[in-house]
């Protein structure tokens, strides 16, 4: 088996990107996968230009055939799968009721649904690689359901419980589940976001800062195990007053935030 390798969707562009990139530069063989080709093409092209390994391929996250088809290309030519990052998500902000239902469903099928289907699909690599680790982006969105991203917050919330159940299964075969939680990144699924949160709190991580945090956090596996990593001093505020303070008062919290 060669040297280390890492897996991760949503590839083409932002905290993906920036993931994808950082992970090259330590050494990993990158497996890079998006629904955007030409942008995998430009990461291909900046990898291998300062000497890292890389392989892309197109992947739709709704598809299983397609996971199932990428997971086995990459691991016949690397060999083993020690990280695999589920990045890929859609978000669309707005009220609820202003968001058409098939925009709702989307988000779901993406954000969740392809987290499902890729940690499903990856398990038998992850076993036999010791060691593997699984790296799920959730949001501070989902420290608690905010106005105006409600689909996309609760899709991270499902991820949130997803991500410490398997950790809790998959402990026996030595597969190590991590959640990262960064709140509002400067990349295009921001673009023209004005929601009262946004406006509040302001965007103010990068997805260097993202990838920066998948990187530490991946390099961490002391006696005592952790599951979830904030990324930002805001999502460490946020998630600190949500575990320690009463409900009303994390509801009072959010809606001053969301100007509501």
């Amino acid at each position: 088996m060669g040297g280390p390798t890492v897996f991760i969707t949503g590839a083409a562009a932002g905290i993906g990107r920036a993931t994808a990139q950082l992970f090259a530069a330590h050494g990993y063989r990158v497996g890079a996968y998006d629904i955007d080709e030409v942008g995998l093409t430009r990461l291909a092209a900046d990898i291998t230009g300062k000497g890292g390994s890389v392989r892309t391929g197109v992947l739709d996250v709704t598809k299983s055939a397609q996971w199932a088809q990428r997971l086995a290309e990459f691991h016949a030519e690397a060999g083993r799968l020690d990280i695999l990052v589920n990045n890929a998500g859609i978000l669309r902000a707005g009220s609820f009721e202003s968001i058409e239902l098939s925009a709702h469903q989307a988000i779901v099928e993406v954000n969740l649904g392809g987290v499902l289907a890729g940690t499903h699909c990856a398990f038998p690599y992850l076993r036999d690689t010791p060691g593997a680790q699984v790296v799920n982006l959730c949001s501070a969105s989902a420290i608690y359901g905010q106005a105006e991203l409600a689909s996309y917050g609760a899709t991270k919330a499902a991820v949130k419980s997803l991500t410490e159940a398997l950790d809790l299964e998959w402990e026996r075969h030595d597969i190590r589940m991590i959640a990262i939680w960064p709140l509002f990144v400067a990349t295009a699924m921001v673009d023209g976001v004005a929601t009262g949160t946004t406006r509040s709190l302001g965007v103010r991580l990068t997805s260097d800062d993202v990838a920066a945090g998948i990187w530490d956090a991946t390099r961490k596996r002391g006696r005592l195990p952790k599951v979830h990593y904030e990324i930002g001093a805001q999502a460490k505020v946020l998630a600190t007053v949500a575990k320690y303070a009463p409900n009303w008062a994390v509801r009072t919290v959010n809606k001053y935030f969301s100007g509501r």
